[in-house]
């Protein structure tokens, strides 16, 4: 089956070519090989921007794959200021802006940098798994804000964070903003309550923003830096063009250093301790943040549509009746509670093997139990298929 062309969809967002999904080269397909449907990691199944591809075959085409020319800068600091302040009406000073490979990798050093081993760090969970890693393995405990599904959604338990601080010492508070795997936003008033407990509690926080430009009407994201001056002075913000751009694979994203406690450290280390960008990297992000944003206006246009036919295409399945799906504000990731489905406290591994990867709900911490996340970032013909699949696995697994 070809991919159709469709006047009302001018980057085939709407129908995906199978046959071109199992061939891609990268992990979430690639892992989940030519027998199973792919709705785990957090790729999107859409081709990048053109134009961006079109850039680095420009680059390419030069036929010079030497030391890059970075000697008057990458110009990306002064783009990532122009753009928290075009979408979020956020002025970082761009002077405080640098490059790296990675948010996860941003993370982790400001966490490295702002804490030692015994220090407790704080986060929302379920969490993504690579902030539980950071926790585990750097030893540094983990103070949870707890998850809580409301009526209208996901909200987290703040008194209880409170009180935990009380008995565990903290020196990081880690946020995830939008949250990824409950896709909430945090509002305002959440955001500020945050701050309070930082400034009263002397916390660094460390921002990753990287789902910033995957927020859903009526939603506003805000940076937790624009919520004052003393905020930012205690705020290390990351983001990158990757996730709104589908470009996970050219590790490339910027990190602004509000806080001294990381950023004179990060400054006094040697060149290229932590790293540093390509080429491509620059090109990719360059490019997307200043020629792809009617790409993105597209792309998220369709993850709409998604997030809410979803809710429709589990609610049509008798044997799916009792999932739990509180429609995400942000992202285009599901947080799917089978619990009520008796499929124990990992479904992903029921569903896998039914032919469906979906990322295993125990990966996000103790709360993660019962759950799956599941990836809708892809066509509405394939996430159909996606979720006639579940249905299947869920209706032959039941309960006798």
């Amino acid at each position: 089956m070809g991919a159709d062309d469709h006047p009302a969809d001018p980057f085939g967002f709407t129908s995906l070519d199978p046959d071109w999904l199992v061939r891609k080269p990268g992990v979430k397909w690639s892992r989940a090989g030519g027998q199973r449907l792919a709705a785990w990691v957090a790729d999107m199944d859409f081709a990048p921007p053109a134009v961006v591809v079109g850039r680095l075959r420009e680059y390419l085409d030069a036929l010079d794959l030497g030391y890059p020319n970075f000697r008057q800068g990458t110009g990306l600091p002064e783009l990532f200021a122009a753009r928290q302040q075009a979408r979020h009406g956020w002025s970082p000073d761009p002077g405080l802006v640098k490059e790296i490979c990675d948010v996860v990798q941003g993370v982790r050093l400001a966490v490295d940098l702002a804490s030692a081993p015994g220090d407790g760090i704080a986060f929302h969970t379920p969490a993504y798994p690579p902030f539980l890693g950071t926790a585990s393995t750097m030893g540094r405990p983990l103070v949870p804000i707890r998850g809580v599904r409301t009526a209208d959604g996901w909200a987290f338990d703040v008194d209880r964070f409170r009180h935990d601080l009380a008995a565990q010492p903290c020196r990081v508070l880690v946020l995830c903003n939008p949250h990824n795997p409950t896709g909430r936003v945090f509002t305002r008033a959440e955001l500020e309550e945050l701050a309070e407990i930082a400034l009263a509690r002397d916390l660094v926080v460390v921002s990753d923003e990287i789902h910033a430009e995957l927020v859903y009407e009526p939603g506003r994201h805000i940076p937790f830096a624009s919520l004052s001056p003393e905020v930012a002075a205690r705020t290390v913000t990351l983001t990158s063009a990757t996730k709104s751009f589908n470009l996970a694979a050219i590790r490339c994203a910027l990190v602004h250093l509000g806080d001294a406690r990381v950023r004179e450290p990060f400054l006094a280390a040697p060149d290229h301790l932590y790293g540093a960008v390509s080429p491509f990297g620059v090109i990719a992000t360059r490019t997307a943040w200043t020629e792809a944003d009617d790409w993105q206006r597209a792309a998220v246009a369709r993850l709409d549509a998604n997030r809410r036919a979803l809710a429709d295409l589990l609610a049509g399945w008798p044997s799916l009746a009792g999932v739990d799906y509180a429609v995400p504000q942000a992202t285009y990731l599901a947080w799917l509670d089978f619990r009520a489905l008796g499929l124990g406290d990992d479904p992903a591994a029921v569903f896998a093997e039914a032919g469906v990867e979906l990322s295993p709900g125990p990966d996000f911490g103790e709360q993660g139990a019962g759950f799956a996340r599941l990836n809708f970032a892809t066509s509405p013909g394939m996430l159909g298929r996606l979720v006639q699949a579940l249905a299947t696995a869920a209706r032959d697994a039941a309960p006798a």
